[in-house]
């Protein structure tokens, strides 16, 4: 009992010690809470997003930033059941979004 008595006193360096683990420990716990809060907060506004009808943005190509698109390379599939050469295609010039 005594061994633990001295090692929570730490040789008198306790009154330093504890309270900086202390300190320590409100600040992960602060930080924690501020991640989970921010994350809550974001994962509400995705919701509404995606609920609003709003999809990804396709970014557009900046010239010569060496990005190849599908109609550049030629590299079209057929026969996939996609939506290329139907009406109601959603068109590059659209965003996607038809």
């Amino acid at each position: 009992m005594d061994s633990l008595i001295a090692y929570f006193d730490m040789d008198g360096y306790a009154v330093f010690v504890w309270p900086s683990y202390a300190v320590a420990a409100a600040i992960m716990v602060a930080l924690f809470v501020y991640v989970w809060a921010s994350l809550r907060r974001e994962e509400r506004t995705l919701a509404q997003l995606q609920a609003a009808g709003g999809g990804r943005r396709r970014r557009a190509k900046a010239p010569g930033d060496g990005r190849a698109t599908v109609q550049e390379t030629g590299t079209e599939r057929e026969g996939t059941g996609g939506a290329e050469g139907r009406a109601d295609a959603p068109s590059p010039d659209d965003g996607g979004r038809t």
